[in-house]
């Protein structure tokens, strides 16, 4: 069998804890940012988790299943 191959714009977009939670950062973060105020830019800075509907195939992307 050959090797799996890692999606490439997920392990950029991906990372993992030490206890195996998947940590993602926040969308609309990147540009258009002088129309939003600055405690929604402050509150979009900080990593979240991907939500558990979403972990088998983020898993799967970065073949770690």
């Amino acid at each position: 069998m050959p090797k799996m191959k890692t999606n490439s714009g997920a392990k950029k977009r991906f990372a993992l804890t030490g206890t195996g939670k998947i940590k993602r950062k926040h969308a609309f973060k990147s540009h258009i940012l002088t129309k939003k105020t600055t405690k929604q830019k402050r509150n979009l800075t900080h990593t979240g988790l991907i939500d558990h509907a979403n972990v088998d195939s983020v898993k799967r992307m970065l073949c770690l299943k």
